[in-house]
Order: C-alpha cells, then sequence, then structure tokens
C-alpha cells in the first residue's frame, strides 16, 4: 500500500511539473505588434522633450543607461555595472561593449558625456534639474562615464531610464541646435527596433534591429505606431484585432471596464509607478488678474475634484490634494492646505478682490487650453467651463494639435489657464520640481514651470531637498514645498491618476519593468493563436 500511495504521488507531482513547464510558452520570434496612440508626437527624440505621446515611441528606438525593477531597482542596459562615491559627488559607469548605433557608429563614452552636458541639462524639462548638479562628465575611456557633481543628487540613479535620460549619438548632434535638428523626426538609437517611417496623421513604423545588443532579441519584426484621434475607434480598433496594444488610458474607461470581462483581452495597471500621473489645472501668472492669490484659490473652490475623479476617471484616481502622488509613498503629505468644493467661498474670495459681476453675470472672460492627450482632458475642460461658470468665470475652450498645443503654452506664452497631466515620480526632484522652480521657466521647455511661478522660499526649498542625503530630513523639506504649494497655487492639483494598459492576450512580456508601456519592447513577443 505505501508503493502504491507513493507511485501516485510521483505521478501527481510528474503531472505538476509538465503543467507547469508546457504553460510557460517560450518566446516566439516574428510578427508585427500594432499599438494604437494620440497625440501625433511633436518628434520621436525625448531626450529634448517630456512630452508623453514621444515616450511612447521613442525608448524602442533609443536605450537607456538603466531599466528598472517594479521595486524601483536599477537594472543594466547601456551601463553594465555602476559605482556611486561613498560622499557622493561622482557616478562611474561602465559601459556596454559592442553597442552600434543605428548608423553603424560605435556607442561610447564620449555620448553619454555630450548627452548630459549638451542635452539633458539645456533642453529637456525635467533634466534641468536632476542634472543641475553634474558639473562634467569625464571619459578615461570609450567604455567609461564618470559622472562628476559639485554637491550630491540622489535621485540621479532613479532617472536614467530611456524615457526619462535617453543617450543621443555625439557625432549627429554636435554643432547643430538639438531642437531644429532633422533627425529628431527620423531618429538613429541604439535601441532594440530601427525608425523606418513616420506618415504624418497616419502611422509611424519601427522595424527589428537585427544587430541589437541583446543577441536574440528583439522577437517582432515591426511595431507599427497607428495615430488614432478618436478614443472609441481605438477601442473599436482594439476589439477587431486591427491593432493589439492601448496604453496611457488611451481607451476609454468605460470601455477598459467592458474589454476587462472578456476573455481575449487583460487590463495591467502595473508599469505606471514610474510615472505618478497627477493632471492639474494651471495658471499663468504672468497674465494679471492671476497674480493675487485670492483669485486661484476662488477657482480651486469652484472646482469639484470628486466629480472629475469619478465622472470623468471613473474613479481610476483619485482627487489630488498635492502635486505629489501617494504612490511616491512618504514624500506625500495631505497636511497642506485645502479647499473644499465651495461655490460661495470661491464668489466671496472674488469679490474680495476686486473681480465682482458685471451687468451680464461675468467677473472676468478667460481662454484654456487643454492639453489633447485624449478624452478625459476634454471633458475636464468641458467640466471646467460649466463649474467656473457658475461663479461668473467666462471660459472659452481652445482646442489644437499636440505641437501647437505645446508652442502655445511654453514658447508663445500665449495661455490664460490649461489643464494636463504629468508625472510626478519616480522621485519629486526628478519630476514636481519643474513646475515649482523659477529656473526652470524657459521658453520652448515644454512641462515644465508654465505658470511662470517664482518663489524664492520655494527655490530655497526644492534646492534643500536635491542635495540632502539624509531620508528623513529630505522628506520634511517634501512636505515642506507641498504646504508652500498649496498655499501660493500656482496650479491647482485635479485628480492623481491611475493608468491602465489595455491588451489583447496574444501579446506577451509587455509590462516587465517599472517603465512598462514606455519600456523599449525588446522581449514583448505575439502568440499566432
Amino acid at each position: 500500500m505505501k508503493s502504491s500511495r507513493f507511485a501516485g504521488f510521483v505521478v501527481v507531482v510528474l503531472g505538476l511539473v509538465l503543467a507547469a513547464t508546457a504553460g510557460a510558452q517560450a518566446p516566439k520570434r516574428g510578427g508585427v505588434l500594432v499599438v494604437a496612440m494620440f497625440p501625433e508626437p511633436p518628434m520621436l527624440t525625448s531626450a529634448l522633450t517630456t512630452a508623453g505621446a514621444v515616450a511612447m515611441v521613442s525608448p524602442k528606438i533609443f536605450d537607456g543607461l538603466l531599466k528598472y525593477d517594479f521595486d524601483f531597482n536599477p537594472q543594466p542596459q547601456l551601463a553594465e555595472s555602476w559605482t556611486v562615491a561613498p560622499d557622493g559627488k561622482s557616478i562611474t559607469f561602465r559601459l556596454r561593449k559592442g553597442v552600434k548605433w543605428h548608423d553603424g557608429h560605435d556607442f561610447s563614452s564620449a555620448d553619454v558625456q555630450f548627452s548630459v552636458m549638451e542635452i539633458w541639462k539645456k533642453f529637456h524639462g525635467r533634466g534641468r534639474a536632476t542634472f543641475a548638479n553634474v558639473d562634467a562628465v569625464d571619459t578615461p575611456d570609450a567604455n567609461t562615464a564618470i559622472l562628476r557633481l559639485g554637491k550630491p543628487a540622489p535621485y540621479i540613479m532613479n532617472a536614467l531610464a530611456a524615457m526619462e535620460s535617453q543617450v543621443v549619438a555625439k557625432h549627429i548632434y554636435e554643432g547643430k541646435d538639438p531642437q531644429t535638428n532633422p533627425v529628431n523626426n527620423t531618429p538613429v538609437g541604439t535601441g532594440p527596433f530601427r525608425f523606418v517611417k513616420w506618415e504624418r496623421g497616419s502611422h509611424i513604423e519601427l522595424e527589428r534591429n537585427n544587430d541589437y545588443w541583446d543577441k536574440g532579441k528583439p522577437y517582432l519584426d515591426k511595431i507599427v505606431f497607428r495615430i488614432i484621434p478618436d478614443s472609441a475607434a481605438r477601442a473599436a480598433a482594439l476589439e477587431a484585432n486591427e491593432v493589439q496594444i492601448v496604453g496611457m488610458n488611451q481607451v476609454p474607461l468605460n470601455e477598459v471596464r467592458r474589454l476587462s470581462r472578456l476573455a481575449a483581452f487583460g487590463v495591467e495597471t502595473r508599469g505606471y509607478q514610474y510615472l505618478a500621473i497627477v493632471s492639474a489645472f494651471e495658471f499663468n501668472l504672468e497674465k494679471p488678474m492671476f497674480q493675487d492669490r485670492r483669485v486661484r484659490q476662488a477657482f480651486a473652490h469652484a472646482i469639484d475634484r470628486n466629480f472629475i475623479t469619478q465622472t470623468i476617471w471613473l474613479g481610476y484616481g483619485k482627487p489630488a490634494v498635492s502635486y505629489f502622488h501617494p504612490d511616491l509613498g512618504k514624500a506625500y503629505s495631505a497636511d497642506v492646505p485645502q479647499y473644499p468644493f465651495d461655490l460661495k467661498k470661491a464668489e466671496q474670495l472674488l469679490d474680495e478682490a476686486g473681480f465682482r459681476r458685471g451687468p451680464d453675470g461675468i467677473r472676468m472672460r478667460i481662454t484654456h487650453d487643454f492639453m489633447p492627450f485624449g478624452e478625459p482632458f476634454v471633458r475636464t475642460a468641458e467640466y471646467l467651463k460649466q463649474a467656473l461658470g457658475k461663479i461668473g468665470v467666462a471660459v472659452d475652450v481652445r482646442s489644437q494639435d499636440f505641437g501647437a498645443y505645446v508652442r502655445r503654452i511654453y514658447t508663445d506664452r500665449d495661455f490664460d489657464t490649461t489643464n494636463y497631466y504629468a508625472n510626478t515620480g519616480p522621485d519629486p526632484t526628478i519630476a514636481v520640481q519643474r513646475f515649482y522652480w523659477s529656473k526652470s521657466l524657459q521658453k520652448g521647455v515644454a512641462f515644465s514651470n508654465g505658470a511662470a511661478y517664482k518663489n524664492p522660499d520655494m527655490d530655497k526649498l526644492l534646492e534643500a531637498a536635491q542635495v540632502e542625503t539624509d531620508a528623513g530630513k529630505r522628506i520634511r523639506l517634501f512636505h515642506e514645498i507641498q504646504k508652500l504649494a498649496a498655499t501660493d497655487l500656482p496650479m491647482i492639483p485635479l485628480t492623481a491618476v491611475n493608468m491602465t494598459t489595455v491588451y489583447r492576450k496574444t501579446v506577451h512580456n509587455h509590462t516587465t519593468t517599472a517603465e512598462g508601456f514606455h519600456a523599449n519592447f525588446a522581449e514583448v513577443w505575439l502568440d499566432g493563436k
């Protein structure tokens, strides 16, 4: 009897092992992955912009020095290893050998040096703050790059993914204006996919880089990004298998719920903690009518953030009281001045500020521009028009394509108010500082200090947090920053958003790192079923 029972046990165990082995499918080579996206990106090189549409495409073409697991631990990419000096004033990267740019040139430490000093520090909306303390980059040999810092910058090690700090080719950019270089639209990278073509208004096509350093990858033959402006059409294309994956909440949230109940589809919320997205309403403080803090406070009292979160974002998020996302952990604080929905208080503040209703009931007229990044932004703008109208603010909502929007807000400065969202992670110095730091106010630098906010006390707090290596002290500085931001209100946080990726289950390994949808897709493969 013992022998029989033992034999049965062995059969069961072997069966389980075989079943597990059968379930662990080996990646398959080949196939074309079609991704639906909107808006159309203004360029294809995210080293020069923080625009989210660019970061969907660009990291497939360019690798970063590092990538990150779901706990934000750095993993090798173009850098094979790294060492941070005990005093925090140097970071040494040992670079991967044998990496080629797509045009055949060798990747080297000179490219890292050029990218840090001439691109990230000067033109990237977050990079200006992230790499502010980097005084120089030494290149003792082709495979070693040493960042020399005047002051410690502990957050840099979280900022080296391709979507955030993208290494570009020195031989392509040197001696040219980086912002107008045509190669921004026909990029040459080191990543798993090569740029093929961009049919404006239609699609962007990438093909496998057969010389990719990570041998055997990528598995896909091609990636095609289809530009589909209508969110319902994106959902329909996904259901018809015309596209296989859509990220960044670009499927209407009611459709996300519906598709999640169907066996052919999956919904992924991981891979967005690197972003920690918060939506906001921002003032142009160069406009005289917004320079009285009471006006900004009145607007805050007139906006029902719970309504926006539950009705527009369908509960995929939380009403925001800070431009720090709760996913930032201890750095986040709700102990800030708050502005509960209160129309009477809003009207009182506007009266006190001298903006009384006229004979037509109007106190002021403004033009509002929403970020053209999908239905939630349009609907938020429509809600704001209605909500602010109740307190006598006449709102003219203006729409435009993404490139025109970015130029209007950050170059031409031709706007009154705007609503958008942006990432606040993985570290507040990397992602939040740009919105409140006076030195981030630079024409042409997208998604930085669009409000034109200037407060020396805020600058001191931000700059102290940049160099503080004591974790507890740094957290306390972040809490002070949030209190001051909520007091001055250059922007009104609306919703701390939970992002989604909707995909057909024939798509495998699309979310394997903290960058998720914005990773390089070298490991993605398609099941032919």
